[in-house]
Formats: structure tokens, sequence, C-alpha cells
């Protein structure tokens, strides 16, 4: 079933990596993404892109690629609220100017309706984004790690900027409640913004 992806993603990481690497990577990453509620027709498209992105983290934290802006992943426990909403707001926020990541210690099916509605008002979306298990290379490649509500269960690396961001989880928040939390992290993340970019 994964053959074309690992062909496909061969070719786009030659330059670091072994197709026997490549084809480790994507089994691994099928595994990973077939344990939750995600199988089904859509499984070869989110293995791809889950491969990719740790092959691609894992070549910029070794040095085997160039990594042309700064790194920030978000972690929160299912990688279905809070991690992926900072996630979209700070992409829109630097629009290309950093690399955005998401992850979960213990990531859900999907991410969560109430997060869609949170961005539609603002007149963003989740794009392609899906609920990824956290990952060693993700975090070896940050620049910035920023968690919410998932205790310690992110690896603490030398070299990185740590911050934990106590927001309550969006699961069971009335819409108020949630958009409160929402807007606070509109203003975390205007201030990290500026402390990763700041202006000219």
């Amino acid at each position: 079933m994964f053959e074309r992806i690992t062909r496909r993603l061969s070719a786009r990481h030659r330059l670091a990596f072994s197709a026997q690497t490549v084809a480790s990577y994507v089994e691994e990453c099928a595994q990973m993404l077939a344990t939750g509620a995600r199988v089904g027709t859509h499984l070869p498209v989110l293995v791809e892109r889950f491969a990719d992105q740790r092959l691609g983290a894992l070549a910029r934290g070794a040095g085997l690629s160039p990594k042309p802006v700064p790194e920030v992943l978000f972690v929160c426990t299912e990688n279905a609220g809070r991690s992926q909403l900072a996630a979209a707001l700070l992409r829109h926020r630097l629009q290309g100017s950093v690399r955005v990541l998401s992850a979960g210690s213990e990531p859900g099916a999907e991410i969560a309706p109430a997060v869609r509605r949170l961005l539609s008002e603002v007149g963003l979306d989740s794009g392609e984004e899906f609920p990824k298990p956290l990952t060693p290379e993700v975090v070896t490649a940050a620049d910035v790690v920023v968690t919410l509500g998932c205790g310690d269960a992110c690896p603490v690396l030398p070299g990185r900027r740590y911050l934990d961001w106590d927001l309550p989880d969006l699961g069971g928040l009335d819409i108020e409640s949630a958009r409160a939390v929402r807007d606070a992290l509109r203003v975390r993340i205007d201030r990290l913004a500026e402390e990763i970019l700041p202006s000219p």
C-alpha cells in the first residue's frame, strides 16, 4: 500500500536519507497513525504527510538540510485543541517567516470541532492539519517548544527554549469560554511572534 509513498519521499529526501531509512519511517508512521481512529481511505495521505514532516525535521535537526527559518513546536495532550489552535494562529501571524508544527502526547482522532469554529470566526482554518503523535525529530528541530497542558511528556533538550502556557483544555468548555482561551492564545502568540522576529 505504501510503496508509492516510499518512492515519492525517497526522491524528496534523497540528499539526506537512504530509501531504507525512508521506508522504515513510512512503516512506523503507518503503525502509529493506524492505532487511532484514522484508519480508512485517508490513512495513506496522512501517513505520507506525517512521514514527510518527521523526515524533514530529522534532516534539519541533524544539519543534513538547510533550516532557513526558526521552528516552533506546540504540544498538548491530544493535538486536537489548544496546540492546533495556537499553531494556526502563529502560522497566520508570521506568514511563512517561521515553520510551525504541532503534536500530542496522546493524539486524538481528529481536530476538535470547537477549534474549527474558533478559527473560522477569525477567518482562518486548520488547513490539512491532523492530530499527530509527539516524536523526537520535531523536538530536535524546534527552536521554541510551547507546551499546553501535556505535563512532562515533552523531552527537554539543550539549546531549545521551552514555554508552558497554562490555559484551559477546550474540551467541555462553552463557546464563550473557548473564545476566551483563543483570545488569550492570540495575546501570547503576538508576544512570541515579536520575540522570534522583532520588528526592524
